[in-house]
Parts: C-alpha cells; sequence; structure tokens
C-alpha cells in the first residue's frame, strides 16, 4: 500500500476540490459526464463510511454553457452576472449527478469575510458538521457574483485549503489538470518528473519552476502550493491529482494512480 492509498483509507472527513479545468470540456462548456461519474465515486466513499465536502469551481465555465453569447464579454460586471447564472446551472448538474446516487447535496457560497469573522467561521463550521452528518454533501465555492478585489479569496485552492481547516478535515484532495507537481512543466519540458511525495514545503520550493495559471482556472502550482502550507500545519495532508483521468478517486484508492502527497 502506498502513501496515497494510506491517506485515503485513514480519512473519515476528505475535501475534494474540483478546478475550472477539471469541469470544462475543449471547449469551454460544462463536463456533465466528468460530474456524473464523481458523484458515483463519492458514492462508494460514502458507502466505506467516509463524508464528502466538495469545493466546485466552474459557475463562469456553466454561465458560458448557459449564455454562450456572454462568452467574450471581459466586463467585470458581466463576469460576475456570468457566474450569477452559471452558479444556478453548476448545481443543478451537481444535484442530478449525486440525485443519481440517492444523495442529496447541499450549496454554501463564501467571501473572504466569512473566514474572517469568528462568528461567521463557526456558523460555516455548524452547518458543514450537519450537513455531513445527515449524509449530505456540501458543495462549496466563492460567491464570485458579489466578491470584490478587497473582499475575494480568489481561488478556490486556498478557499478548499480553508474549508478542510475549518472543518477539522482528514485530507484535502485537490484535482486539477495535472497528474501532480512536477520538477518543470511537464506540458514544456518532456524530462519533466513527478514528485510522489512532499515532506518540506521549503525544500520543494527551491527544486521546481512554478508556472502561471491556465486557461479556465484562476489559479496554478503556486495557490496549490499555498493550499498545502495551510493544511499542513494543522495536521491535514494533501493531495494533488489528475482529476480528468478515469475513475481518479477510485484508482487513487487502488493504488493505480498517482499523484502529489503532501505529507503532514
Amino acid at each position: 500500500m502506498n502513501n496515497i492509498q494510506e491517506a485515503l483509507k485513514n480519512s473519515r472527513k476528505i475535501v475534494i476540490k474540483i478546478g475550472s479545468n477539471t469541469l470544462a470540456k475543449a471547449d469551454g462548456t460544462q463536463n456533465t459526464e466528468f460530474m456524473a461519474n464523481l458523484a458515483r465515486q463519492c458514492s462508494e466513499l460514502v458507502k466505506q463510511g467516509k463524508q464528502i465536502v466538495l469545493v466546485s469551481s466552474g459557475a463562469q465555465v456553466s454561465g458560458v454553457s448557459t449564455l454562450k453569447e456572454w462568452a467574450r464579454k471581459k466586463d467585470k460586471h458581466f463576469r460576475q452576472a456570468l457566474c450569477a447564472i452559471g452558479q444556478v446551472e453548476l448545481m443543478t448538474q451537481w444535484r442530478k449527478a449525486f440525485a443519481a446516487q440517492n444523495i442529496h447535496i447541499g450549496q454554501l457560497l463564501f467571501t473572504k469575510e466569512d473566514f474572517e469573522n469568528d462568528h461567521r467561521s463557526l456558523n460555516i463550521r455548524n452547518t458543514l458538521f450537519t450537513l455531513a452528518d445527515e449524509g449530505v454533501i456540501p458543495i462549496i465555492n466563492e460567491n464570485d457574483s458579489v466578491s470584490t478585489d478587497e473582499f475575494t479569496i480568489g481561488d478556490n485552492d486556498n478557499l478548499s485549503a480553508l474549508t478542510a481547516i475549518l472543518w477539522s478535515a482528514d485530507l484535502l484532495i485537490l484535482f486539477s489538470d495535472i497528474d501532480g507537481i512536477y520538477t518543470d512543466n511537464p506540458k514544456t519540458n518532456p524530462e519533466a518528473s513527478l514528485i510522489e511525495t512532499v515532506s518540506s514545503i521549503p525544500e520543494l520550493r527551491k527544486t521546481i519552476t512554478i508556472g502561471e495559471a491556465n486557461s479556465f482556472g484562476t489559479g496554478g502550482i503556486e495557490t496549490k502550493i499555498q493550499a498545502a502550507e495551510k493544511t499542513i500545519p494543522y495536521g491535514i495532508p494533501m493531495l494533488l491529482a489528475n482529476g480528468g483521468k478515469e475513475n481518479i478517486l477510485e484508482n487513487l484508492s487502488n493504488g493505480t494512480s498517482k499523484g502529489t502527497l503532501f505529507l503532514a
């Protein structure tokens, strides 16, 4: 049994973050097939007695799928309106996906302020515990339609880390469009090698090249490392893996897929 298998086996409370690139097809529209398959895999974990919280990007992707004529609009107010429209579609598709597994979902939308205010943070924590204890899967996203530069978290990697800490999770999983942390960008450097285990983030930063965010997402490798830097001090390991690979949760559990595990 490898480190990733052990981490999944020993974790009861798991936060899973789904990136925009994982939720989007090549044409930028919503990948409902992926959502249905992930819901099935989450259902299998629930049957094993595990609790799942999803942090789902994709409001803007879903908005583009709904209102294609707005896809090229760059005005901030149009983008926020697009997220308002897309969030409804995003949750509709998640509801359908989990309904097929006889699982209810609940939506929570946050801003940076929610995690900086003790009273709000306590309410978030209590709601997460109540939903999870009742077998409902909370699905979280940043409230992109009202967040401003001053109050935005900025990316769902860090949002998922804050959620994992607040919920006292046992494991944080980030699903992106790469297999994990590489020594260099594997899309441009064929010599780049996968780093399967990270025990020291400061040492990791000395040995890798960090690129920029990709086309659909707001994050990148930097925000994923930031997420690990948040959870590790709380004893929460973090796993980065390729969400686009078929049956990724199952294959991580059985040891046939790889990723990068940040050890706590």
